[in-house]
């Protein structure tokens, strides 16, 4: 009764007959693939689908993966937006989790973490688990909310789902960071505070090879402090010190007279820690002048990749699976003499 949602769906009902996973990743995982098809039916026609989770316990762990596996088989956007555990949970919640994220990042579009110890950093000690755990949810939903608001909300320079596509499809490991500031210096105020934000997971976002921003203010006609052009340069500089050459980055500001002279600036980086840069040197799309459709549609290097390798995405699993490589030795042979023309390309 307290969920607000469209559709409700209770997966496993066979095998835990209306209970939970019991912190069991194998019981989520099985629970939805008993209802693999329902799930199908649920998410076909979406474009774009968040999948958010509770990693080390059993149904967001064990679950998550096979929602996202489905939706990237019907050719869906695919973001997930998932916590850590808190390490008071124990260590073994911690290392299911780990081992969650890695599996759950193969499978989805672009995976943003967010480790709710950052929250104690953040909100004191004092807070009650009540409220921690309050606060938690909040940040999956300002996660989810902040990059829902990037393409519905309207503006001068809107960034739109073909300009989120382009940054986030095949991308891996995700972060999102939002900041708000006012006053005369509020274009750098809450740009920094975007790119530095606590409840981010420590990455360096430099290495990021897809940069989503948007810049929200109130309007001038309800009597709010418009953004200025030298308050959109003053962002975007921010933004160009913590991404690569390669980067491609995509820039859009919307509007929001419930701000009134407060600017709020999030930051949505993808890419990050990927060892495999760019097929061809990206390019920057500026919204002040609108790039025609072939800009902003997503790019040809991810499709292509994934096509001739067979991944979920562009990284390699020899880029960033810890796990040691094992070398098998096998007897030598003579080269077999290659006909060119038979010759196909690894």
């Amino acid at each position: 009764k307290d969920i607000q949602a469209q559709t409700i769906l209770q997966l496993g009902n066979t095998i835990t007959r209306g209970l939970g996973a019991g912190a069991n990743p194998d019981i989520g995982r099985q629970s939805a693939l008993e209802d693999r098809d329902r799930i199908a039916d649920v998410l076909t026609g979406a474009d774009m689908v968040f999948i958010t989770a509770g990693m080390g316990g059993g149904t967001g762990t064990g679950g998550a993966p096979i929602v996202a596996e489905i939706a990237k088989e019907l050719g869906i956007l695919t973001v997930a937006v998932v916590t850590r555990p808190f390490k008071i949970e124990g260590r073994k919640r911690t290392v299911v989790a780990e081992e969650g994220i890695l599996e759950l990042r193969d499978k989805v579009d672009s995976l943003i973490t967010i480790p709710n110890d950052r929250l104690l950093e953040v909100l004191g000690s004092k807070i009650t688990m009540k409220s921690a755990y309050k606060e938690a949810d909040n940040v999956l939903l300002g996660a989810v909310q902040g990059i829902a608001d990037l393409m519905i909300r309207p503006g001068i320079m809107n960034v739109d789902f073909a300009d989120v596509r382009t940054v986030m499809s095949e991308m891996g490991m995700a972060m999102m960071g939002s900041g708000s500031a006012i006053g005369e210096n509020r274009a750098r105020e809450a740009a920094e505070k975007a790119v530095r934000s606590p409840l981010l997971d420590n990455v360096n976002l430099s290495g990021a090879r897809g940069i989503l921003v948007n810049i929200i203010t109130g309007s001038e006609e309800a009597g709010c402090q418009e953004l200025t052009l030298g308050e959109y340069s003053e962002v975007g500089e921010i933004v160009q010190e913590i991404a690569s050459d390669e980067a491609t980055v995509v820039i859009g500001t919307a509007v929001d007279d419930k701000l009134g002279d407060e600017m709020r600036v999030t930051v949505v980086a993808a890419g990050l820690g990927e060892g495999t840069p760019a097929v061809r040197p990206a390019k920057v799309v500026d919204n002040a002048r609108r790039a025609d459709a072939r800009e902003v549609r997503e790019p040809r290097e991810s499709r292509d990749m994934r096509e001739s390798h067979g991944a979920a995405g562009l990284v390699s699993r020899e880029a960033t699976d810890p796990r040691p490589r094992v070398e098998v030795e096998r007897p030598k042979r003579p080269a077999p003499a290659l006909n060119p023309a038979d010759a196909d390309m690894e």
